[in-house]
């Protein structure tokens, strides 16, 4: 089964994509009559939901972290913690310049 590889380069692809969903995931809800490009330029020019999407989005990073620790698996979660750590680098970077 998927969930049971232990793999760090897997879990950098887990990292990767995990945040997309968890974006798209929070847009649907939060924000159905928009659509993505028009969700993309209201992000563009209120640059203080930039921190609320990340956080949504990141939390599905921490919730697939949780399980594969839980799971007592190694390799994935820290290919997971990487891509989390790099998406919000990438954001505040992002928000503050």
């Amino acid at each position: 089964m998927i969930f049971k590889k232990d793999n760090f380069v897997f879990g950098l692809i887990l990292g990767f994509i995990a945040p997309a969903f968890g974006f798209l995931l929070y847009k649907f809800v939060k924000f159905p009559t928009l659509s993505l490009k028009e969700m993309l330029q209201w992000i563009k020019l209120n640059p203080n939901l930039i921190t609320v999407f990340i956080s949504v989005s990141l939390f599905a990073n921490s919730a697939l972290f949780t399980f594969y620790i839980n799971g007592h698996h190694d390799k994935t979660p820290k290919g997971i913690l990487v891509l989390t750590i790099l998406y919000a680098v990438v954001a505040m970077l992002y928000k503050y310049l």
